[in-house]
């Protein structure tokens, strides 16, 4: 499978997106490599930037790392790789990762000399959503929302309205 652009659908669960105006979307698969994490931070960073959408970009490009190595690591089935969706507002950005697995990520509270377990943990404190949802088809979407009003690292991370964790 080579990485390819992809029709982008509305997200199942739209929450404040669908409600808002000035929606925009875009979608790409990528292969199972962990050279396509780069990748995948490289394509929600461009779309976002053409979007002129950078207020919270750094937070949005750690979190696409995060989740793209977990769909990696944790929900490759059979070399599938995985699809992330980016979704926008003037208001707010929604990033899923969908792969295929129906394991469902948890946060952890890893030991301090513990080399992993810390993604999910990042993605809470950075996004001002996240969650889990089942794809009807196979797999599961793990996505998260940033309002653009501000930094959750400032504002305190708060789920929007219909949102829920996984932890």
């Amino acid at each position: 499978m080579q990485d390819q652009a992809i029709p982008h659908e509305v997200p199942q669960s739209t929450g404040a997106i669908g409600a808002a105006l000035d929606f925009r979307g875009d979608a790409k698969a990528f292969e199972s490599s962990p050279v396509t994490v780069k990748d995948a931070r490289d394509f929600v960073s461009g779309t976002l930037s053409a979007w002129g959408l950078t207020t919270r970009l750094d937070d949005v490009r750690l979190c696409v790392s995060e989740l793209a190595t977990n769909a990696l690591v944790h929900g490759d089935i059979d070399g599938h790789g995985y699809t992330v969706d980016v979704t926008a507002t003037h208001e707010l950005v929604r990033v899923e990762v969908r792969d295929r697995s129906k394991h469902h990520p948890r946060a952890r509270t890893p030991d301090d000399t513990d080399t992993s377990g810390r993604g999910l943990l990042l993605v809470s404190v950075l996004s001002d959503a996240w969650g889990v949802e089942e794809r009807e088809a196979a797999g599961k979407v793990v996505w998260s929302e940033f309002k653009l009003g501000g930094s959750a690292r400032t504002s305190g991370s708060q789920p929007l309205e219909g949102s829920h964790y996984a932890i």
